[in-house]
This record gives structure tokens, sequence and C-alpha cells, in this order.
């Protein structure tokens, strides 16, 4: 409610009627109108117009999506090196579609403590690969920044999600529930341990749920394991990633698909090394969504 109270409502299942495809048809971050009966009952009557949201192929229905947000300011994706590992593959399906629905994204490395001296490497290769490309990126351990002394050295994290709601998101494992922990200064949510046999993170949050901090708030969403796109068209797929977009403005052809046309500017910048092999692998990957309509 505007006044800060929480309310129990019920959904109408009319909003399957009216053409909603998603299998959650209010998401985190709606603004609703409610409709309270005689009983006491609340209900959930509207849903006010979205300014944007996160949306990604359901894992249950591949011909169905899931939202993961709605009216957020930004994205800030929790990846680590190891610890579990998060792929590049992961990153550019997410980055491509907070590009589609204009939702800013930025890239938090977090367990750096955990890391050898070759996986830091790794690392800052990362963070050089995607600040190249324009995405913002920060390198943090959130269970350090559970302490007073580091929160005290480390704003950045702080002065990134001020005044703005913030949906964290990322695989199982990646530490979101310690980091949510450490900004607000106390346990907000349980974390779990990263299974020895597979090196993997076992679910802890088990739904979404909206944490409202002393300026801005933050959307905390279960662990995901892949990222299925949908809703988008096999020529809009370069728009999500800069700079295939940007180079691919000097290919020969203006609907070249840059996979094998010729006079493709694209093929000739991997080649040189100005565009990385692993994004242009996941740009093929969503290409291949769009073709043969299955979740990856």
């Amino acid at each position: 409610m505007d006044d800060g109270t929480s309310v129990e409502c019920h959904i109408k299942g009319n909003f399957r009627i009216r053409g909603i495809r998603s299998t959650n048809p209010v998401a985190v971050g709606d603004f609703v109108q409610i409709q309270t009966l005689a009983d006491g009952t609340n209900w959930i009557v509207e849903i006010e117009e979205r300014k944007n949201y996160i949306i990604r192929r359901s894992t249950n229905l591949s011909k169905e999506s899931h939202i993961l947000a709605a009216n957020i300011d930004q994205v800030a994706l929790i990846v680590t090196v190891n610890h579990p590992v998060t792929s590049t593959t992961f990153i550019d399906r997410f980055l491509a579609t907070c590009e589609a629905y204009r939702v800013r994204a930025l890239l938090i490395f977090n367990k750096i403590d955990l890391l050898t001296e070759d996986e830091l490497a790794q690392l800052n290769e990362l963070r050089a690969l995607y600040e190249g490309i324009g995405y913002e990126t920060l390198a943090i351990s959130a269970k350090s920044l559970q302490s007073t002394e580091y929160r005290v050295q480390n704003t950045d994290i702080f002065s990134l999600l001020a005044g703005k709601t913030t949906l964290l998101s990322g695989n199982s494992g990646v530490g979101k529930s310690t980091l949510l922990n450490a900004l607000f200064g106390r346990e907000m949510t349980r974390t779990g341990k990263i299974s020895d046999a597979h090196d993997k993170g076992m679910h802890t949050t088990t739904f979404s749920e909206m944490y409202f901090l002393d300026e801005g708030a933050v959307i905390d969403t279960p662990g995901i394991k892949g990222f299925g796109t949908i809703d988008f068209e096999r020529e809009e797929v370069s728009h999500f990633f800069p700079e295939i977009f940007k180079v691919g403005r000097e290919c020969r052809f203006g609907n070249c698909t840059h996979t094998n046309e010729p006079g493709c500017a694209v093929q000739e910048a991997i080649i040189k090394g100005s565009i990385a092999i692993s994004r242009y692998e996941s740009y093929l990957s969503i290409l291949g969504d769009c073709s043969e309509s299955k979740y990856r």
C-alpha cells in the first residue's frame, strides 16, 4: 500500500482471458489496483501499465514466459568466475534481454576472496571485455562486505543502488542472499552452501521479494540455471549486442545476419579480435532460439 503496509491479495483468474501469456500475471514491482469485498478478502483487479520488465522463457512451459520483475531502474547481475562458474553465455543472454527491454544492467563479480591468481586474471579479462562494450562492473566479496570496516572502505555498491529499484539476479550459489544480508546489515534471507560434488549452488530463495533500503529498493529473485530468450525477432538480435550492432553497420548487406554472408564486417572483426568470440557464440545461440523456438 502507499502507506507502506502489506495486504494479502488474491488474483482474479480473468487475467488469463486478457491474453497475458506469462506464468506469473502479476510480477514483483507491479503497481496494482485492489478491491476489498464485504467478507474482507482483497482481490487484484487491475495491473497498471509497466514502464519496463525483465522476462525470460519459462523452464516449465517452453512456450510461456516468466517475468522476473517489473518497473525497475536497473539490473545487478551477480556472477562468479568460480564456485560456481557463471558462463558467458548466461551473462550475454541476460544482458541482451536488458538491452531489448531498455533496462540498465551492471555486472557484480562476487567471491573475489576465493579466487586464485589465474582466476583473478580471468576476472580482470572479463571485466575489461564488458567494460569495453559499455557495461559497468564491480568486483566484491559479499561475505567481507558484512564487516563494518569493509563497508566503510567500499562504498561503490551502496552508491550504485541508492535511490533506485534494482533487480538482483544470477545463478544459484553466486551469493545473492549473502549480498542482500550485507546490504541491510542483518539476515534478510537464508544463505546456502555450494554442492561439493558439482560446485554448483542450491536454491535458498524460493520466490521473488522486494526489500526497501533507506533510499531505493532491491528485488531478490530465486537463482536461475539458464536464460531462455523469448519474443526476439531474428533480424533484431544483433541490436541487443552493442558492439555487434555497431560494427554490423559496415556490412555489405543491410540485412546481414553475420553468419555466412559475404562482406560481413562482424566476421572480419572477430578474426581481428575486436569482437570477442564468446560474445559472438552467445549471439548465435540466441539466433538458434529464434529459429528453433525452443528453450536452450
